[in-house]
């Protein structure tokens, strides 16, 4: 197999997985339970989110743990009004479908699908209170210049400030895609509110966690026993938790190698594929690699990597799997052929450089079937 998807999941890695196993078993107690056992366990479980919180610059109390990045997302818009949002175009649907349900205006992007300032700039109100903007795409990888938004907005609170107006503006970013290659940090980012993603960061499914600062008063999405703080009753995923912790430090330990790896490997696959457009070109991450075959049906060429054991995709995998074309590439000026003909290919820990030589070459052969095919 040759796994070329790591953007929609990553596999749990060997470190992470045996630091949770005890908590399926032996350490398998509630954490709210009153007996020793269970205190111990919930000392645990704090630690692990004081881990998570600080690979941010983050103190353990400042985050929320959730089933995800998508409820990390739609918690981070509980404290909105109507038409107080703004966010990017091409943000995953997890932010973008709960930003429409609260009347937000979309924030346009260029061909590389970076934020258009100036049109930020345009659509800012005094009723707005939230800016959501992705610190990277999720299909082409994009990273956005989240500081240089922070120092606007920081602007937009003074101007309000000096005029009495009182409705405070906030910068929220999903950060799910970003931490095996990027340091992220809340300070130099400048957010108020960050989502990230175990799932993404080769640890377990089905957790994540919201930053939230001590500014930003959310209202809670589940009601019940009051754990975390009371935004997110439940009781503790602590094995998820665990794994969390260890991937994200794992994460960290590897930043620099992780990026001259995936840079290499990158740099391989494109020179080696063929007959290709590229359509990431700048301020992206480096082991995303978006490319267009006009003319191609790209979900053929799925079909025929399948059959050879590579694993690609077309863009998201929620989005993917429905048949539903791209917002982010239509977003971008691409046309409906050159969106029918695009794959995101993602690289990460499972690959070598042999299985990129081997995945280009099939690639290339799967390409040149289809063209025959179409004549």
């Amino acid at each position: 197999m040759i796994y070329l998807d790591h953007a929609a999941a990553t596999p749990v890695s060997k470190k992470a997985l045996k630091a949770m196993e005890p908590y399926f078993s032996d350490d398998f107690f509630n954490p709210s339970a009153a007996y020793l056992p269970a205190k111990k366990v919930a000392a645990d479980y704090e630690n692990a989110k004081n881990v998570i919180a600080h690979a941010i610059g983050a103190k353990g109390t400042d985050i929320v743990i959730t089933a995800g990045a998508t409820e990390a997302n739609n918690l981070a818009f509980s404290f909105l009004d109507k038409g107080s949002v703004l966010y990017l175009e091409t943000e995953h649907d997890s932010v973008r479908k709960v930003a429409e349900s609260y009347g937000g205006q979309p924030i346009g992007v260029d061909k590389n699908g970076r934020i258009l300032i100036d049109d930020l700039k345009a659509k800012m109100t005094d009723d707005v209170m939230l800016v959501s903007v992705a610190l990277c795409n999720n299909e082409i990888g994009t990273i956005q210049p989240l500081s240089e938004i922070a120092a606007y907005l920081r602007e937009v609170k003074m101007d309000r400030l000096a005029r009495g107006v009182k409705r405070p503006v906030y910068l929220h970013s999903d950060a799910s895609q970003a931490m095996n290659l990027l340091n992220v940090n809340i300070a130099r980012l400048g957010v108020d509110l960050l989502t990230i993603n175990s799932a993404k960061v080769y640890g377990p499914k089905g957790v994540g966690a919201l930053y939230v600062s001590r500014d930003v008063k959310l209202s809670p999405v589940t009601l019940g026993g009051g754990q975390e703080k009371g935004l997110r009753s439940g009781t503790e995923n602590v094995p998820g938790v665990i794994g969390f912790s260890v991937a994200v430090n794992e994460a960290y330990e590897h930043l620099n190698g992780n990026r001259k790896k995936y840079a290499e490997l990158k740099r391989i696959l494109l020179s080696e594929l063929e007959g290709y457009e590229l359509v990431n070109k700048k301020h992206t991450l480096d082991n995303f690699v978006v490319i267009c075959y006009n003319g191609i049906d790209a979900e053929r060429l799925i079909f025929l990597l399948e059959d050879k054991g590579v694993y690609v995709s077309t863009g998201a995998a929620c989005a993917a799997s429905k048949g539903v074309k791209s917002h982010v590439l239509k977003a971008i000026g691409l046309s409906d052929s050159e969106i029918a003909g695009s794959l995101r290919l993602t690289l990460g820990e499972t690959n070598t450089k042999e299985q990129i030589h081997e995945a280009a070459r099939l690639i290339n052969e799967a390409a040149n079937i289809e063209r025959r095919r179409n004549g």
